[in-house]
């Protein structure tokens, strides 16, 4: 505890120096992708798809290579990012779908409770103006999960997740005012009939509003009306999480360049002519999103006063017609969205900040998103509130003397039959299939010698396992809804507060 008391404060005294010369607190610029994998950039390996800014943010910045999401699926990955909580803590541990597809149903997802501490809330009190401009999935305008109630002063983009199926939506929502956009009515999970499919069949799935425009327009004017204050602006991007679709100037870029086939919704989503050349198409068009936003931080003069950061929410889909075989979407690992493996949650992570992170830097630290409330904190110069999760700030500054390690990352999943993974070291224990049987056994492998969790060496290490076990009995806090409980209930009996 002492230890912990003085790492804690020597972690204030570093952020308090390194900001104490400065006018005011940075900013702090958030991307976040949707379904985007590890190897889809670049950086890490792309060899398919061009991604030349993100690439030259990693130049400009650091790039972590041992980094996770919270969670493999949209809502609670949001979630956890937010509050800093893991998936044993979290108020939202899955994807709590209400209402239905149409814009009449619109009901959204299971909203965040009436006073929730967000990194929207902790930051506003640091004096920084916030906005989230993009996917939300956390409530709807008329709920507690209403974005202006936790946290952010401004919002854009879509509230509900089901509504994000479809890149030309007839609305998107503005503070939680109705913002309509010039697109005719659509039904982007209406299958075509591959025998009879015409080129205006596609054409059924193209709009005149590309709604990533629109967000990166808002996502501009609000930086533009900030003046001197700081500010925390929120982009949850809704690319490349299916449905395929992209202005057909992208697209054509890559038309030719791979052997494909029509994609007719079979798999969910929007039928695509050209389902690669989409896709690809897709992922540069969010690249070219992290240019734009890039560019206007250097002509408003803020370049060395902003911190640039790029995830992702989870791994690649497996449903719409994406390939992430095709494209090695998740480098070679095991599993995909929806997955504790680690093509499920392995993401990327770049942060660029001119004269505070050296450039061209990678780093093994081993790191997770529900680390970011720490880290906002840090970079803000203010205590951080209670979380789960560690500053990153003096690994991302080179400081790495002062960097605090974590002995593992927990996860606990409820979905795809309930999973829970431990990353300790360079192992991994994961357990499947939870829901049909309480007493299912761990997997255990070495992600050093094993990264594509191809050897199961559980029979090996008998005590490891037992400390997983215990980990999972620390770590679990029930579950405020009996579809997210899912483990042995004597786990419960520790952990209540």
């Amino acid at each position: 505890m002492k230890k912990a008391i003085l790492l804690s404060c020597l972690m204030a005294t570093y952020s308090i120096a390194l900001f104490a010369q400065k006018e005011r607190p940075p900013n702090i610029i958030f991307i976040y992708a949707d379904d985007m994998g590890v190897g889809e950039i670049g950086v890490y390996g792309q060899q398919k798809i061009k991604t030349p800014h993100l690439d030259r943010l990693a130049r400009e910045g650091i790039r972590f290579t041992n980094f996770y999401t919270s969670t493999p699926v949209c809502a609670p990955a949001r979630c956890m990012l937010l509050t800093g909580r893991h998936g044993g803590h979290s108020y939202i541990r899955g994807n709590y779908e209400l209402g239905g597809f149409p814009d009449s149903l619109e009901g959204g997802q299971m909203p965040l409770p009436e006073g929730t501490l967000t990194v929207g809330k902790m930051l506003q009190q640091a004096g920084y103006r916030t906005a989230a401009i993009g996917k939300w999935g956390l409530g709807m305008h008329y709920s507690t999960g209403n974005p202006q109630l936790q946290g952010f002063d401004y919002f854009y983009g879509y509230l509900d997740q089901k509504q994000a199926h479809n890149f030309y939506p007839s609305h998107l929502w503005e503070n939680g005012r109705w913002d309509s956009l010039n697109n005719p009515p659509m039904n982007v999970h209406r299958r075509l009939e591959p025998a009879t499919a015409k080129e205006e069949d596609f054409a059924y799935f193209k709009g005149r509003e590309y709604a990533i425009d629109a967000m990166t327009g808002k996502a501009l004017r609000f930086m533009q009306q900030q003046g001197n204050q700081p500010f925390f602006l929120y982009l949850p991007y809704t690319i490349p999480h299916v449905s395929l679709q992209a202005p057909d100037a992208a697209v054509q870029q890559y038309i030719g360049q791979f052997d494909e086939k029509p994609y007719y919704g079979q798999q969910g989503y929007a039928a695509a002519k050209h389902p690669l050349s989409t896709y690809a198409a897709m992922i540069t068009y969010l690249d070219a999103q992290v240019g734009i936003i890039m560019e206007q931080v250097k002509k408003m003069g803020l370049d060395k006063h902003t911190v640039i950061m790029f995830s992702s929410d989870n791994g690649a889909t497996f449903n719409g017609g994406v390939d992430a075989r095709f494209f090695n979407s998740v480098s070679g690992l095991r599993g995909l969205k929806m997955d504790l493996y680690e093509g499920g949650i392995r993401e990327p992570f770049i942060a660029r900040w001119p004269g505070a992170i050296p450039a061209g830097r990678s780093s093994a630290l081993l790191s997770v998103q529900y680390d970011m409330m720490a880290t906002f904190a840090a970079i803000a110069g203010i205590p951080a509130p209670a979380n789960d999760g560690i500053s990153l700030l003096p690994e991302m500054t080179g400081n790495k003397q002062q960097q605090a390690h974590r002995p593992y990352i927990y996860f606990e999943y409820p979905e795809k039959g309930g999973q829970v993974a431990i990353r300790m070291g360079p192992w991994k224990g994961i357990k499947t299939g939870l829901k049909a049987n309480r007493q299912s056994p761990w997997q255990l492998y070495n992600l050093e010698q094993d990264p594509a969790e191809e050897k199961d060496l559980a029979a090996q290490h008998p005590q490891l396992l037992r400390e997983f076990d215990a980990i999972v009995k620390k770590e679990h806090r029930p579950a405020h809804i009996k579809e997210w409980e899912f483990l042995d209930p004597k786990l419960s009996v520790a952990n209540k507060q």
